[in-house]
């Protein structure tokens, strides 16, 4: 059934809503389910303050190893570790995991099916000054094509809390995606979170257009169809945390009876979360689509936001494709 939070409309639309980045949702989440399961342990590549891992580090140093600039040693070792009745999660900028250690993962965590959690941090053009080399913009693509692993994209921080500890509870490797920037929290610690299942955002009646999102681009999801709904445009914005395995029966619920479906997320529009909801819909549900994410391009440095912007990720580029949709 189809995640909803009837709370979220009190709050979501104020000039005071909390923001937070998702990387505060590992450190909070690891801490919290370490506390519950001895099992989990913590590995990071030299980055335990920006990953947040050194939360988990202070609490329970014991069982934190800091593997150094060496991603791959750190799959590996994680790997190891899991086999042997160990939960790791592995922290890194994802622009080095899985960017730098991707045949490790494959191979030692994907290929055997081990508990592995990778964290990737950093990722998305919204880590800002970073520049290209640090915006990894792929990652969604390279870890949704192996064979048994779960992706995760959180909307906002207290959602990634909720996955981290989701995630040392699933069988086999997890792939969650974290940012650096501070987003809004448009979630509650009521509102439901489970692995493959989607959340209602917004519903309009006799809505004729969905909106689809994945990870931080949700609230900007939802502020573009408060937008369009002042224009006389009805929309459904579905918030799809779990690419894969994608919540079949919520995108075919959120898209029967449309004009069109739009797409968002922090990521290339190539073989990323729109990818993912092209392909079946191209086999169960046939709609016109528009896929907002990077185009075919790297990154660059800049603000946060302005990125965001440049890159048509902003609640008036949703507009605008959505109004396309209408005229087309």
């Amino acid at each position: 059934m189809l995640n909803t939070d009837a709370k979220l409309s009190s709050h979501i639309f104020t000039d005071a809503i909390e923001k937070a980045s998702t990387r505060d949702g590992f450190g909070k989440g690891s801490v919290e389910i370490g506390k519950n399961d001895p099992r989990v342990v913590v590995l990071c590549a030299d980055l335990s303050e920006s990953t947040r891992a050194e939360w988990f580090q202070k609490e329970f140093p014991e069982r934190f190893v800091e593997m150094g600039v060496a991603e791959q040693n750190m799959a590996t070792v994680a790997s190891g570790m899991a086999a042997a009745g160990k939960i790791p999660f592995i922290a890194s900028y994802a622009a080095f995991s899985p960017g730098r250690n991707y045949e490790q993962i494959r191979t030692t965590i994907a290929l055997n099916h081990v508990p592995v959690k990778i964290c990737g941090m950093h990722a998305g053009v919204s880590v800002g000054p970073d520049g290209a080399t640090h915006q990894m913009l792929e990652d969604i693509g390279l870890m949704r094509m192996l064979p048994g692993m779960t992706v995760i994209a959180p909307g906002d921080s207290e959602e990634a809390r909720k996955v981290v500890i989701a995630a040392a509870q699933t069988d086999g490797p997890v792939y969650i995606r974290f940012s650096r920037a501070v987003t809004p929290v448009f979630t509650t610690s009521e509102t439901p979170f489970e692995i493959g299942k989607a959340l209602q955002l917004w519903k309009s009646d006799d809505a004729t257009i969905a909106i689809l999102s994945t990870g931080s681009l949700g609230y900007t999801a939802l502020v573009a169809a408060e937008a369009l709904e002042k224009e006389g445009i009805r929309s459904t914005v579905l918030h799809v945390p779990t690419v894969k395995p994608l919540d079949e029966a919520a995108v075919l619920d959120a898209t029967r009876r449309v004009r069109g479906v739009v797409t968002l997320e922090e990521h290339q529009a190539a073989g990323g979360f729109g990818s993912a909801i092209a392909e079946f819909l191209s086999q169960h549900q046939p709609v016109p689509m528009r896929l907002l994410g990077i185009k075919n391009m790297f990154g660059q440095s800049g603000d946060p936001d302005q990125l965001l912007e440049h890159y048509g990720l902003d609640s008036l580029h949703i507009q605008e494709a959505v109004r396309d949709l209408m005229e087309g």
